[in-house]
């Protein structure tokens, strides 16, 4: 029988293990100065503000974060940039509106969508050469607002959960032209516009409401996000009335005393820290450079067709050679002979035999997601592990004549046809059915792989064998693919009226 031990215990024990966090939290578990936090636990009591009716140190405070970012407003956000993105969305456009969304979003995007009752029209971005979501263009805006004139706002994902950005500062002059407002989710790109050569943020590029995530790039709690506004063209008292609905009535105060200490340190040592930073980044990219079986992306894989830029930050870490060939006789705790799995044999070597822990594994290759807390020493053990696997795999693959027809990202995420809306299909009855018995049928539930949480099929789209069949793909690559249905005993839900 297994042992019961508290979450608690469970934390203490991994943060005294070697084990390296190449994954979110910005903070890599670093030691920074906090007080005892059961003695700092407070509510909203005298002398401390109240964050749904700022006026004092809390309005002071986000104040300071807009001036950091260059918002005209900036709100704190405690339940993630999941509550900023349904607060920008539902007062950007009201109930039955029509917006364009990129369907490479976050499934909180969606959510909005449902909550709202908007009509969706998609951007599908470009997939690239080396099989990741690319960019949304603006001549895709463009054409789009002009297709449809009723759109009452635009929203985009950049950067994307791989670094992949898109061109901000044109897609706002698209839809400004239109006199519709652009919504940002750059959820992953707190760190963005501190130098240290990476772009610049999307605040400062035009986009009216950006939703960017403290704790994912930046040493801050888990949960921590800032909403910035940029215009009026999203009037500021309907995204305080939205956030009044979406965010927590008790905000932790813990939580916004992180945040304020994290915006306080980019401001103080951003310079020095964002110049270290890129110092350990490039050595890294430098000493990788020899790889021959592995592969860790660069800006030159990228064409312009596919993204305006890219965050280099994010280290994407292909099986170069494994991701067109059979697996075979390689050192690895699962056994693989698929055309594309080589991401899972990847992520179980660094996580088991070295103590690296990446964010996300996908079909053929592993994301790492570093900043400015990472270490000389953590760049280190990763260049070690790689170089070490990548000499084992030179002497374990056999090449095969049957490479993969298509890339995976671009089967996952290939459109659905659709019947209706998703907020439609979210008011229909609807039943768990076997995978045999679900084609043809609409789906009533978001199916996605986690991470990211891009959805690959949506409440009111038809779920075809095709769809069925990627989704045994993912499982049999042993990802992460959620709904509400047990995906892995192939059961789904369908609206059934």
């Amino acid at each position: 029988m297994k042992k019961e031990q508290p979450l608690y215990d469970m934390l203490i024990s991994y943060g005294r293990t070697d084990m390296y966090p190449f994954h979110m939290p910005g903070h890599k578990r670093q030691p920074l100065s906090f007080p005892n936090p059961y003695t700092a636990d407070i509510s909203e009591i005298d002398g401390f503000d109240n964050l749904h009716h700022a006026e004092g140190i809390l309005k002071e405070a986000q104040e300071r974060a807009a001036a950091v970012y260059g918002s005209k407003r900036c709100y704190y956000l405690v339940n993630g940039s999941t509550c900023g993105l349904l607060a920008a969305i539902c007062a950007a456009a009201g109930r039955g509106d029509k917006v364009l969304v990129a369907r490479g979003s976050h499934k909180a995007v969606y959510h909005a969508l449902a909550i709202q009752g908007l009509n969706a029209e998609y951007l599908y971005p470009v997939i690239t050469g080396n099989d990741l979501q690319g960019q949304v263009t603006p001549e895709q805006v463009e054409d789009a607002l002009k297709e449809h004139p009723d759109i009452r706002a635009v929203i985009i994902t950049s950067p994307t959960y791989e670094g992949i950005i898109s061109d901000i500062a044109g897609i706002a002059e698209c839809a400004h032209a239109h006199d519709v407002p652009l919504i940002v989710d750059e959820a992953h790109g707190a760190h963005l516009g501190f130098g240290g050569g990476f772009p610049e943020n999307a605040v400062r590029l035009g986009a009216d409401a950006v939703i960017m995530s403290l704790h994912k790039t930046l040493p801050s709690f888990t949960q921590t996000a800032l909403l910035h506004l940029t215009s009026d063209r999203i009037a500021p008292e309907r995204i305080e009335r939205y956030l009044g609905i979406f965010e927590t009535s008790s905000p932790s105060y813990l939580f916004m005393a992180g945040m304020d200490a994290c915006v306080r340190m980019v401001e103080k040592d951003g310079e020095r820290l964002f110049a270290d930073y890129r110092k350990r980044l490039d050595a890294f990219y430098q000493k990788t450079a020899d790889l021959k079986y592995l592969h860790i992306m660069k800006r030159e894989d990228l064409t312009p067709e596919e993204a305006y830029g890219w965050d280099d930050s994010k280290l994407v870490i292909f099986a170069k050679r494994l991701g067109k060939t059979n697996i075979t006789n390689v050192k690895c705790g699962v056994e693989s002979s698929m055309c594309a799995g080589a991401g899972t044999m990847l992520h179980e070597r660094l996580l088991h035999d070295y103590h690296l822990q990446m964010e996300m594994v996908s079909a053929d290759y592993v994301l790492g997601m570093t900043s400015i807390m990472d270490t000389d020493e953590g760049f280190a053990r990763l260049s070690a592990a790689l170089h070490e696997i990548d000499l084992e795999l030179a002497g374990g693959i056999e090449a095969v004549s049957t490479p993969c027809e298509q890339g995976f990202t671009a089967q996952m995420y290939r459109s659905n046809p659709r019947e209706m809306q998703i907020y439609q299909a979210m008011e229909l009855p609807y039943q768990e059915v076997s995978f045999a018995e679900a084609g043809g049928e609409m789906s009533a539930d978001y199916v996605y792989l986690y991470p990211p949480g891009i959805p690959l099929i949506v409440p009111g789209e038809v779920i075809t064998s095709e769809f069925l069949e990627r989704i045994r793909e993912c499982i049999r690559y042993g990802l992460r693919v959620e709904g509400q249905a047990n995906l892995s005993e192939e059961r789904i839900k369908i609206v059934y009226f």
